[in-house]
């Protein structure tokens, strides 16, 4: 199954619904990949305005 990012959060996902944003707005593209385990402490989620850990696209 094809890997597809979330329109609103941009979490990456291989279902066809977003479990953060409850919707089936998914895009096929998109462009890298950011992987977030500690976002209290990660500048990159700071920057990126991300609040879960989990794997991100860049660029929709």
């Amino acid at each position: 199954m094809a890997v597809k990012a979330c329109s609103i959060c941009k979490r990456l996902l291989t279902k066809d619904t977003c479990p953060v944003c409850n919707t089936s707005k998914l895009v096929d593209n998109w462009k890298g990949k950011v992987i977030i385990l500690n976002p209290e402490k990660s500048e990159i989620a700071k920057k990126l305005k991300i609040k879960e850990a989990g794997v991100y696209a860049l660029r929709l």
